[in-house]
């Protein structure tokens, strides 16, 4: 079922065919803003998808998070730790964010639609951007390592992962809750049959959701940029000590650096650049009242999807990166293994006595005769 929304007296072309159409269907939507078709058909699929996204990211982030903070007698040792615990609960936040996101697909109440759009989108946007800074820290304190082997920089102390962590987090949380106090003090008045956030935003909350993603674009740039430089020169030294036929321990640890570089570049290119090529021109254009406008919003809903895919490959970081947890991992794993394996093993020792227990009269009587 399609469903539009027509809401102003000046349409252009695209509109008024959009507004044909949806008369002879019987399915017209009002609202403040332009028009903008959306297939409501989709919504099952982005349903189905963000449904197993939270199910998968809440189960390995669930373990990730029992490993980090539960575990007793358990000390912070190395500033990496400190960054993949705030990782860690940055992916598990916006898990449990998605809910609300998956109900407003489900349902067609404006309640929902306004909680989803004052709350859910800003803690989803939040954690977005705070795995992002994280997986930036991570990325340089691994080129740290490779520069400063002994840990002797400043910003390699857990102290100042510390304060930086805490920094971040205030920073992001600062605008998030200035947004959600402006969208509520300036919210419109409720109309019936919205579909869609940029039709329950204020000429306000517009405005500072603009300024809010224009400077969240600033920050992807940075470390974007950060992590290709630090690839980059990582790849460099590697060359390098090979043209120089360095010790082969040192070429072996520079060959692990590069490919962990390559591992968080990877995961961010694929779940990060899609959504940041749309997400400004959308803002941008979405009241155009163009096919354009229509394009980017569809592209915008799957970009974003494609960004929350970012808690399920998080944990590989986690592994390659993080001994102790590849350790815990690797128990775990040989565990379910003998469980799976403990009946035929038994069922072989069974056999095997059942065989002895059939010779052993035999060899007796082989014994007495002789």
């Amino acid at each position: 079922m399609i469903s539009y929304f027509v809401g102003s007296s000046k349409h252009s072309l695209w509109c008024l065919f959009f507004r044909n159409m949806a008369d002879q269907t019987s399915v017209n939507r009002l609202t403040v803003d332009g028009c903008h078709p959306v297939n409501t058909s989709v919504h099952a699929f982005f349903i189905l998808i963000y449904s197993l996204v939270f199910l998968v990211g809440l189960l390995l982030n669930s373990f990730t998070m029992k490993f980090y903070f539960c575990r007793t007698h358990h000390r912070v040792s190395s500033s990496l730790t400190v960054y993949l615990k705030n990782l860690t609960a940055a992916d598990f936040l916006l898990c449990l964010s998605l809910p609300i996101r998956i109900t407003n697909y489900a349902s067609s109440s404006t309640t929902i639609l306004q909680l989803h759009c004052s709350i859910g989108i800003p803690v989803l946007y939040f954690n977005m951007y705070t795995s992002i800074l994280f997986m930036g820290y991570i990325a340089a304190n691994r080129y740290l390592k490779i520069i400063h082997p002994s840990g002797t920089h400043m910003l390699q102390t857990v102290r100042a992962a510390k304060i930086l962590s805490g920094i971040t987090w205030a920073c992001l949380l600062a605008p998030t809750i200035s947004f959600i106090i402006t969208f509520f003090i300036t919210q419109k008045p409720q109309i019936s049959d919205l579909r869609h956030c940029d039709s329950v935003f204020s000429a306000s909350a517009s405005l500072l959701g603009k300024g809010i993603h224009t400077c969240l674009g600033i920050i992807f740039l940075v470390v974007l940029i950060s992590l290709v430089f630090f690839y980059y020169n990582t790849s460099h030294r590697v060359l390098l000590a090979q043209q120089r036929r360095f010790s082969s321990s040192n070429s072996k640890k520079l060959v692990k650096s590069r490919k962990n570089m390559l591992l968080l570049v990877c995961v961010f290119c694929v779940c990060f650049i899609p959504y940041h090529l749309v997400r400004l021109p959308y803002i941008f254009l979405l009241n155009s009242h163009s096919l354009v406008s229509v394009v980017l919003f569809y592209l915008n809903e799957v970009t974003i999807m494609i960004s929350v895919f970012n808690v399920c490959l998080d944990p590989l970081i986690y592994c390659f990166l993080c001994k102790a947890f590849r350790a815990q991992v690797n128990l775990r794993m040989p565990s379910r293994f003998a469980q799976i394996n403990i009946q035929p093993v038994n069922k072989e020792r069974k056999s095997s006595e059942e065989q002895l227990d059939t010779l052993t009269p035999v060899t007796m009587i082989q014994t007495s005769e002789l």
